[in-house]
């Protein structure tokens, strides 16, 4: 075992929470901060040219990526789900969609309805502004001085117009702004993408808005990439460090103030069990020797369902597999290195929906991404030609999972389930949602690029039929939350100054300190947390120093 170095803080993920928090803890050149992350720096050219996502995100080679599979799930006729989780600096931010989303207004005055005094939306406003260097510049709603690189799409594809016209003929209103609080809609998504000159059009990450223009130059902001976790360090009840592995040497690293999880919503309450914290029932089995007794970790898992529906298409202007497209495809990669433009800078997922299923809902209950290829299996198998899809999701979903220690050893994935479909209230909320979706897809704006449905859906299906090809194809579109959820009820396992419940010098900062889950995509929200986490933990350490 190496010797053991002494930090002020030491953060565990280098994701979207943790590379925020790590940069800006290290703004105070007088605190020493370490950052963990298991996975690589997170800099190669797949996670910088956003098209890139197609070589990582299905899972061949797990490039940047942990590949995670749940168990299998009874609601999706006993299939197993899939989860990719980025394995990087960055973290999913690195492999996602790019796709900038806040969520609704009444999604985080519900959290302080829940007993989280501090995070209402205008509470969390001011942080997600703070964090956000918008392309259209600031406003009340939005930032231009901060890391996160905010864009317009750099070359929405015409099928993506066609899209959002075709929504306007059903009556959706169009939405310039998803951000504002109020998201319904439909419209073109913003993304977190490069404007400047120097990289315009590459993906901005948390990691290569936070830390990588800071990291060579702050000597107090230590980074060690390759390291995974092992366990949390204890004198008693106070966290005092992290025990981690980079290859066969295993290592110790101290926390004089704090140590802080930023490992997501799956990693941070399993390195939580591996280190005693936890339910007894679910650590005591692998030969884990309590520390605490804290029945919330691994609870409440939310995640949000997605189905697809899908058309074949004779348009080549998209992505797929064909001659036409693949000499077309080439001369984007050369436009997107001469300017950032073109298909290589597309987020895949261009088209944007939040739409209400009953209009007396006081928010959109779906939400939908409009994708300029074909998806199926998430992109794990392949089609010949031209297509387009669109994703469909219940965004509140009542379903509620966990996650488990499969095993003792540290080196294994978690165990996941979400228990998809569990409350039989998300079936018919997607159900009246695929149908939505089929109508736009269907509308006359549609018309020039319909070729052919590729699923076998039909117009005049039956709520039994929908049924069917839900639980045969819905999986995951990616953003698990909730396992660590604050609040002050006997299942929180975080306070809203998001320190763990009966345990000192350890918080959790990331998605999965969310008691509900947000009505739409999880990053830029996970950002604002850590923004406002690192707020909170400055306070903390002026305060205590003014005391001294």
């Amino acid at each position: 075992m190496t010797t053991e170095a002494k930090f002020d803080y030491v953060i565990v993920g280098g994701g979207s929470a943790g590379a925020t928090l790590a940069a800006r803890l290290s703004e105070d050149s007088t605190i020493k901060v370490c950052l963990l992350e298991a996975g690589g720096g997170g800099n190669h050219l797949l996670i910088r040219a956003p098209a890139g996502v197609v070589g990582m995100l299905p899972g061949y080679g797990k490039i940047s990526n942990w590949c995670y599979q749940t168990v299998p799930q009874p609601g999706l006729n006993g299939r197993r789900g899939y989860q990719p989780r980025g394995k990087a600096l960055g973290g999913s931010s690195a492999i996602n969609a790019m796709l900038y989303v806040r969520g609704h207004r009444d999604d985080y005055d519900e959290w302080a309805n829940l007993g989280c005094d501090g995070w209402s939306w205008e509470d969390c406003l001011p942080y997600f502004r703070r964090a956000e260097n918008n392309e259209r510049g600031a406003d009340g709603f939005h930032g231009a001085d901060g890391p996160l690189q905010v864009s317009d799409q750099k070359s929405p594809r015409p099928i993506t117009r066609a899209f959002v016209e075709a929504a306007k003929q059903l009556q959706h209103r169009e939405t310039e702004d998803f951000n504002t609080g109020d998201n319904e809609g439909v419209g073109l998504y913003q993304v977190t993408q490069f404007h400047d000159r120097a990289k315009n059009g590459e993906r901005c990450s948390a990691a290569a808005a936070y830390l990588f223009p800071v990291m060579a130059g702050r000597s107090n902001l230590t980074i060690v990439t390759g390291a995974h976790a092992t366990r949390i360090l204890f004198d008693g009840k106070r966290a005092t460090g992290i025990e981690y592995r980079t290859g066969k040497t295993t290592s110790r690293v101290a926390a004089t103030k704090e140590v802080i999880l930023s490992g997501g919503t799956f990693n941070s309450p399993q390195l939580l069990q591996l280190s005693g914290v936890g339910r007894a029932a679910d650590i005591q089995r692998h030969g884990i020797k309590m520390v605490h007794e804290l029945p919330g970790v691994g609870q409440n898992l939310q995640d949000h369902l997605d189905f697809i529906l899908a058309y074949k298409t004779r348009d080549t202007d998209n992505f797929g597999i064909g001659a036409a497209g693949t000499g077309r495809l080439l001369k984007s990669i050369m436009q997107w290195r001469r300017d950032g433009t073109g298909m290589i800078a597309t987020p895949f997922a261009e088209g944007a929906g939040f739409l209400k299923t009953d209009p007396s809902l006081s928010r959109p209950d779906i939400q939908l991404h409009f994708v300029i290829s074909i998806v199926d299996d998430h992109a794990r198998k392949l089609h010949m030609g031209y297509g387009f899809s669109c994703h469909v999701c219940a965004l509140r979903p009542h379903s509620r999972g966990e996650v488990f220690l499969e095993s003792a050893d540290p080196m294994a994935a978690p165990g996941i389930d979400p228990r998809f479909l569990s409350d039989p209230r998300d079936l018919d909320t997607t159900i009246k949602g695929a149908k939505m979706t089929r109508a736009i897809l269907e509308a006359p704006a549609m018309a020039t690029y319909r070729h052919k449905e590729l699923f076998g859906t039909t117009g005049n299906m039956a709520d039994a039929e929908w049924e069917k090809h839900i639980r045969a194809r819905a999986d995951t579109i990616y953003h698990p939350v909730g396992t660590c959820k604050m609040g002050t009820d006997d299942m929180a396992v975080v306070d809203p100054q998001l320190k763990v419940h009966g345990i000192e010098g350890l918080r959790v900062v990331d998605a999965s300190v969310m008691p509900t889950l947000i009505g739409g995509n999880t990053n830029a929200p996970t950002i604002m947390i850590a923004e406002r986490a690192a707020d909170m933990i400055r306070g903390t350490a002026h305060s205590a120093l003014a005391a001294q």
